[in-house]
């Protein structure tokens, strides 16, 4: 059995890791042109976090994670205005670099890369699917997968055009690393952020004097600027704290990563031997947090249905996954929904009622409460 996996971020790369394994013959192909470092600050639990323990990979996780001993709130001036002690180990939440994540899964993947290449024609047959690359290759296989994440290419040539299924959530997100060991060591390993109405600016060290940003801004017009990081400067600059030093070395993509927050929204996950994969079908948001886990969770769900699947009628078994993980993605996409206007609250008063919030938290036995209301429900997917 062959594969072409469109997209080599975490969950193609956690699919291979499982075909490889099952005895098919894969390729990933990647529209980036190189494996993508750093990224955002990623916190990775619940099935994800289970499936990967059954890969093998809990080991090499905990050497590339970076604990969060704190959360909390400051003002322009860098004086702390909220904060929550996290207890160690809670939740069994592994915080780290989306791109350590990736690089974790993809040392033990050995399918070949073809980077910056994505697909450029789909055509399904009775015996399988005719792929031609944006390299010029062709290739026959028994299966595509589209795990090319939000704009995903296989999507628009197999489902439609992306506007069919983006749900677009009136924000704008950056994230980029910066190596500097006084504002490492400043910022330390706690999760800082500062937020003024529409705005959050958001630090953490991940060690190596690296320090991992955030940035989250309120806006009606889904349209990336020409410029984003003059965008940054523009909007977050005058805001104090570390900012002015951090923006003032801000890179241009695809060090910077910036995008709309959207959310996808797929009717259908498969057609014939053409699957759906991570976000390119149901991306949650960044800021519902459960984006990586779920992401590895369905490669898992997708290679269980796969192994039992007679190889000459796969629809079933892609149906069948389609079912178990639509109703757990639909769920954490409404919490993202319901959690992202407390990211950058739009008003100085929802500020004030946040930070009281996170105070109260901070009362004893009082964080674990405040931290399982703020994560989505917990689904049983590895089984």
């Amino acid at each position: 059995m062959k594969a072409i996996v469109c997209g080599a971020g975490i969950a193609g790369t956690a699919l291979a890791w499982h075909l490889e394994r099952a005895g098919w013959d894969v390729e990933l192909a990647e529209r980036a042109p190189a494996f993508r470092e750093g990224g955002y600050m990623i916190d990775f639990y619940g099935p994800g976090l289970e499936a990967a323990g059954r890969m093998g990979l809990r080991p090499r996780l905990e050497e590339v994670r970076h604990p969060v001993h704190e959360i909390g709130y400051v003002d322009g001036a860098g004086r702390q205005t909220s904060r929550l002690a996290v207890e160690a180990g809670f939740a069994d939440v592994v915080s780290l670099l989306r791109g350590d994540l990736a690089r974790v899964l993809a040392e033990r993947v050995r399918a070949p890369v073809r980077y910056g290449t994505t697909v450029a024609a789909v055509t399904q047959g009775d015996g399988g699917v005719r792929v031609e690359l944006t390299d010029g290759s062709r290739h026959e296989v028994d299966l595509l997968v589209g795990a090319d994440g939000v704009h995903s290419r296989v999507r628009e040539l197999v489902f439609g055009p992306e506007d069919r299924f983006i749900r677009y959530l009136g924000h704008h997100v950056a994230a980029y690393v910066v190596e500097d060991e006084d504002l490492s060591r400043r910022v330390g390993a706690r999760y800082r952020m500062l937020t003024v109405p529409g705005l959050m600016a958001g630090a953490y060290a991940v060690g190596g004097d690296r320090l991992a940003l955030l940035f989250l801004r309120r806006e009606p017009d889904p349209a990336v600027p020409a410029d984003p990081a003059a965008s940054l400067r523009r909007h977050f600059g005058g805001l104090g704290w570390i900012l002015p030093e951090v923006l003032g070395r801000c890179p241009r993509p695809p060090e910077l990563y910036y995008d709309q927050v959207t959310q996808v929204e797929a009717p259908r996950w498969s057609s014939g031997r053409v699957v759906l994969l991570g976000d390119a079908c149901g991306a949650v948001s960044l800021f519902a947090g459960h984006g990586a886990s779920l992401a590895i969770a369905a490669a898992w769900v997708l290679a269980g249905e796969l192994r039992t699947a007679p190889a000459g009628d796969l629809a079933p078994a892609l149906d069948r996954y389609a079912a178990r993980m639509r109703p757990v993605v639909a769920d954490v996409q409404s919490f993202g929904r319901r959690f992202l206007p407390w990211m950058a609250p739009s008003s100085r008063l929802r500020i004030l009622a946040r930070d009281w919030l996170l105070r109260l938290a901070s009362l004893p036995g009082a964080d674990r409460l405040f931290l399982n209301s703020v994560s989505p429900g917990g689904h049983r997917l590895i089984t």
